[in-house]
């Protein structure tokens, strides 16, 4: 009797009422963020309501179908993992001053298709990479991920970033009611219902905030009921040189914290990404640039909210996030349908958006944990990359007066500090040290020793 190989927890298919659940949850973890990159744009280039809405719909639809091409992938392209796709936040900056120094819409496009293509090119030199991330890197930058998506459920909590209600006490008290409702139902109800526990918590934190006048859904009435996305809506792309360069410098901090993203997805759903898999999930992300920058809108990338989402749930299956990616496509060509999501209030973002991202944070911590730290540099390593990279989160100016280039980098405190332990583990743990330092230590077969930052036991040191 011939028996079938068991399907890995990533490709596992749920039932279908299951999947549904589990998608939608996925939509509105990411919503705000996927919406608000041409919000901040459209409004900085003080677009029309019409063309503001039209920027939103375009870009939940290249939204569905970027995490359709990650998460179910074909040929070369996709990383097959459950990875959501959407606007990336390093470009705001960039694109803002390219729109809004005489370029326009059709400039940001040109940069952007230029920016998509150099993605898929690059996607194999980024793979052979791969061997520059063992734990003590990936572990490092999980957990800088996480601390760095903490202060945006901070915001949301607070009732959103420029709210006139911002900090108002009863905007915290409707985060700590959704964030009591999530623990709650993960630590006593069943397992199916545990696993949703960040929709059931929007949903009831939802229902509160309706009866208590934090949102009405007056917005889905005005909205259109059927909207698609045409290319090049807003015109002809423009290729202008000073827009491209500064999109190249976002494509590859994209680039690096995106596989950051993998990584952290693989460890995850313990399936870990390679070097194959990493070089195709980057292509992936390049095309769906390109498609970006034909259907009127941005460049994307893996939403780290959801590798929080995956961690908390334990729900690995990359179908889930494939559905999550249906739905934002009939999200895109059903504006009305948006416009419900979007009534969705900001401290019931913020509430489930606490424990998601902590959850990242802490998933680096127990990757870390496979790290050995005694007599080296390791602690260096993650001490100094956590402080770059929580630097411009705690302090967002601290480097306005540098270089557009130099901070499309260092504000991110992902790229920031992913680029530090990459670079402090090349000098701690491949160069050559100093005599008696704790670098130059040889280590051997009988001896056992470290690589990269991770003790190996004694018959696997080679």
């Amino acid at each position: 009797m011939v028996t079938s190989a068991p399907v890995h927890p990533v490709d596992e298919v749920p039932p279908a009422r299951q999947l549904a659940a589990f998608g939608l949850q996925h939509v509105l973890a990411m919503y705000a963020g996927a919406v608000a990159v041409p919000l901040i744009v459209g409004g900085a280039m003080k677009l029309s309501p019409a063309d503001l809405a039209y920027l939103i719909t375009a870009d939940l639809l290249v939204c569905g179908i970027a995490t359709l091409i990650q998460c179910v992938g074909f040929w070369r392209f996709g990383v097959r993992l459950p990875i959501m796709q959407g606007c990336t936040f390093a470009a705001v900056s960039p694109m803002v001053l390219i729109g809004t120094t005489g370029g326009g819409l059709p400039a940001i496009y040109g940069s952007v298709i230029v920016a998509g293509l150099a993605i898929v090119l690059l996607a194999p030199v980024f793979g052979r990479l791969l061997r520059f991330f063992p734990p003590l890197v990936t572990g490092t930058v999980i957990l800088v991920i996480g601390i760095s998506l903490l202060p945006v459920a901070g915001n949301w909590a607070a009732g959103g970033a420029g709210s006139a209600e911002f900090g108002e006490p009863k905007n915290l008290a409707l985060a700590a009611f959704v964030l009591a409702v999530v623990l709650g139902v993960q630590r006593f109800a069943p397992v199916f219902l545990s696993r949703i526990a960040v929709l059931i918590g929007i949903v009831v934190g939802l229902a509160v905030a309706v009866a208590f006048g934090f949102t009405d859904f007056g917005g889905v009435g005005d909205a259109d009921w059927v909207g698609v996305s045409t290319p090049f809506h807003f015109g002809a792309p423009a290729f202008e040189a000073s827009a491209i360069i500064s999109m190249l410098v976002v494509a590859l901090v994209c680039m690096t914290e995106t596989t950051g993203d993998f990584i952290a997805v693989g460890e995850m759903t313990g399936r870990k990404v390679d070097r194959r898999s990493l070089s195709d999930g980057l292509r992936a992300d390049g095309l769906s640039t390109v498609l970006g920058g034909v259907f009127n809108t941005f460049p994307y990338t893996a939403y780290a909210q959801n590798v929080g989402l995956v961690g908390m749930t334990r729900v690995r299956s990359r179908w889930v996030v494939a559905v999550a990616g249906g739905i934002l496509v009939v999200l895109g060509l059903l504006p009305k349908l948006g416009a419900v999501v979007a009534a969705v209030p900001a401290p019931v973002l913020g509430g489930a958006g606490l424990v998601m991202f902590g959850t990242v944070a802490a998933s680096g911590l127990r990757t870390l944990a496979r790290v050995d730290f005694e007599d080296n540099h390791n602690l260096t390593v993650v001490a100094v990359s956590v402080a770059m990279g929580v630097l411009p989160v705690g302090v967002p100016t601290i480097y306005e007066k540098f270089p557009d280039s130099f901070q499309t980098v260092m504000n991110s405190g992902i790229s920031a500090g992913c680029v530090t332990a990459i670079v402090l583990n090349l000098l701690f743990n491949h160069l050559p040290g100093k005599a008696g330092s704790p670098v130059a230590e040889p280590t051997g077969l009988a001896a056992g020793g470290v690589e990269d930052g991770v003790e190996k036991p004694r018959e696997e040191v080679v």
